[in-house]
């Protein structure tokens, strides 16, 4: 089906911000496996240009030599590039230098759309048996161990490659990435991370259990001393947004930021 001129005419990242505006901004319903398959094409056709990142291989029709790109060789550790927060979603891309981890960590009752813009990145997936029970908010507070089925071990992805996605309760939910060679990952993810709404971000330790071939044991733990993300500004296409959506953060972050 063709789409309407005015529609075309938009940034690839105001359309995939108008399709996650409309899928995840309704009243709390979770989005249909046909919403899904609708932003995981949408996100299929984003490239690196599309989002303010010159990944170094040949000129796309997204970009042009007045174009002002974040050069990929600059990223000489994990940077984080904000372009969007809200209440029900965010967007933002995770860059990375060769040999750079990801520790491996969860994303409680969140739904993650995934897609890598260039470069190839190694991911170690598990999805919970049974969940941990929550945390207690009273101290002393028991660590989150349980039993998790593998999803992906150590499986390279290359770009191109289609967009993933994560559910809840399965697809992944808790993962670790190591960049094989530079690459970046566009992350779309609703609910976003709120400790105020109990999705913390938790860091996981894993250890295969030899009898139970495909399962292994995950125990919280803590962030890698001296683990942080560093954050970039946003150089793609202006975004234009709902003024009822709440952006809870504006375009600028901490050169620092905690994972």
């Amino acid at each position: 089906m063709a789409l309407p001129p005015h529609i075309m005419a938009l940034s690839k990242v105001q359309r995939l911000y108008d399709a996650c505006d409309v899928v995840f901004s309704s009243p709390p319903v979770a989005p249909t496996l046909g919403d899904i398959t609708w932003l995981q094409n949408i996100l299929d056709g984003v490239e690196a240009a599309d989002v303010g990142i010159d990944d170094g291989e040949k000129p796309t029709s997204s970009s042009s030599d007045d174009d002002l790109l974040l050069p990929a060789p600059a990223f000489t550790r994990i940077t984080y590039v904000h372009i969007h927060q809200c209440d029900d979603f965010s967007i933002g891309v995770f860059c990375f230098p060769a040999g750079a981890t990801l520790p491996l960590h969860d994303h409680p009752e969140m739904v993650v759309l995934s897609k890598l813009l260039y470069g190839s990145v190694r991911v170690r997936s598990y999805d919970w048996v049974a969940a941990p029970p929550d945390n207690s908010p009273s101290p002393p507070r028991r660590r989150k161990r349980g039993l998790a089925r593998v999803v992906a071990a150590d499986v390279v992805r290359r770009a191109p490659c289609p967009a993933s996605v994560l559910f809840p309760r399965s697809g992944g939910n808790l993962h670790a990435f190591t960049a094989v060679t530079p690459c970046a990952i566009l992350d779309v993810l609703t609910p976003p991370y709120s400790e105020d709404h109990g999705r913390p971000s938790t860091y996981f330790t894993d250890v295969p259990v030899p009898s139970l071939p495909g399962f292994a044991v995950l125990e919280e733990t803590d962030l890698p001393e001296g683990f942080t993300v560093a954050g970039a500004p946003y150089l793609g296409p202006q975004l234009t947004v709902d003024t009822e959506d709440d952006d809870d953060d504006d375009d600028s972050y901490d050169d620092e930021l905690l994972v």
